[in-house]
């Protein structure tokens, strides 16, 4: 059974904000996904599952870890 939060975990991340130092330009041409400040330390990144999958990718590419 799919629940709220298997949901929510497919279609956004969540980064500290150095994480994404440099890369939110690229992500934000490259795929097509909202790019929110959570909180003073963190961004909400969200997508569709497949580009979210896609930016997990981009990310860890580039030495971004994904909790």
């Amino acid at each position: 059974m799919v629940t709220p939060s298997m949901l929510r975990d497919s279609t956004q991340i969540v980064l500290p904000r150095e994480a994404l130092d440099g890369l939110d330009a690229q992500l934000d041409e490259q795929f097509t996904v909202t790019i929110v400040p959570e909180t003073e330390a963190t961004y909400r990144i969200i997508g569709s599952p497949v580009v979210i999958k896609d930016v997990n990718e981009f990310l860890a590419k580039r030495g971004v870890s994904i909790r």
